[in-house]
């Protein structure tokens, strides 16, 4: 009889073992996984089509960066599904989702530096080269922040070590949100200008008249057109979801491997997952190649664009005709409510 029942134990044992040992605090579940990662899959695909066929190299080392990066972060919830015990892809998942969004971030602060091209610099704290060197330079501090901390909190042999990578990743989070933070007050006042065509003092808007010479406009001259309107709204949507998600992941973190908030599921896949896919989606529909143009978005200088509008073309065909149609006006001219 004990022969029997000694085996049955045993098992039970394990069990309960295995049970106590879940990394997660409980079972990712695995179709929720698998949308997820086909989701993320798809719409790296169809970035790295639309990178091609506007042929721009900024979304690499962002959007499509993040894109892996998510990718291979569900690959490990998904493979966690049949077995939450083990380590290695537990500390793929938490490495990969901390860090996955950071590179996108990036890539809204190269937009907006665009849009501000466009709309014009003198409405602008910062010109858009800056909005690139700082903001990106700052994500890149926290993404190198929240790989180490997720490094260390892998490679830990004690809770000690977990709670300290864990901790260097809320820093690097934390940081995440305070740069976050500062671009919207920025973007804000940016917008907030441009509605009441309030320029910084001391700021102009130079153009090129039909004979080469540089005028000084009191305004950008710009008027929003339809496809602009969806880039904004685009924008704002796509970063108030990174936001909420930066949120989460702050308060995640600050409750520790075992709080109740790490070990709830279902606030992961809302505040996380979805937040993240809708944010990739977001610019997928709303392309900044096909509503702002190629040649908005590599552009250096506006002082060499005649009507920043017909950047939102894309070709430098647009540029040249617009060129042409400038030199047969005279620059002086303004309607009556002061906008070319």
């Amino acid at each position: 009889m004990l022969d029997h029942i000694l085996p049955l134990i045993s098992r039970a044992d394990n069990a309960t073992a295995e049970e106590e040992e879940s990394q997660y605090g409980y079972t990712p579940t695995r179709n929720v996984c698998l949308i997820l990662l086909v989701l993320f899959s798809v719409s790296t695909l169809l970035h790295t089509g639309q990178a091609i066929r506007y042929r721009m190299l900024w979304p690499i080392p962002t959007i499509l960066l993040a894109g892996l990066l998510e990718i291979a972060g569900w690959a490990g919830r998904f493979w966690s599904s049949f077995d939450d015990t083990k380590d290695s892809p537990f500390m793929l998942q938490i490495v990969t989702t901390i860090i996955g969004p950071t590179p996108f971030l990036a890539a809204n602060f190269i937009i907006f530096g665009a849009i501000v091209r466009i709309m014009g610099q003198g409405y602008s704290r910062l010109s858009p080269r800056y909005y690139s060197i700082i903001f990106v330079s700052c994500d890149v501090i926290s993404l190198v922040v929240q790989g180490a901390g997720g490094g260390i909190a892998a490679s830990g042999n004690t809770l000690e070590d977990a709670n300290m990578g864990g901790n260097i990743m809320l820093g690097g989070i934390v940081f995440q949100l305070v740069v976050m933070t500062l671009f919207l007050l920025l973007a804000g006042e940016f917008f907030y200008r441009f509605f009441t065509d309030s320029p910084i003092a001391g700021r102009d808007f130079a153009r090129v008249d039909s004979v080469g010479s540089h005028v000084t406009l009191t305004n950008s001259g710009y008027r929003l057109s339809s496809k602009m309107r969806l880039m904004l709204v685009a924008l704002f949507f796509n970063t108030a979801c990174l936001y909420i998600r930066a949120v989460y992941r702050t308060i995640e973190l600050a409750g520790g491997w075992h709080g109740a908030i790490i070990e709830t599921e279902i606030w992961f896949n809302i505040f996380d997952g979805a937040m993240v896919v809708l944010a990739f989606y977001t610019l997928n529909f709303a392309h900044p190649g096909r509503l702002l143009g190629r040649d908005a978005m590599n552009a250096k200088n506006t002082t060499t664009l005649d009507k920043p509008e017909q950047l939102e073309m894309g070709s430098a065909e647009s540029l040249n005709s617009n060129h042409n149609v400038a030199a047969a006006q005279p620059a002086s001219v303004v309607d009556s409510g002061g906008r070319y």
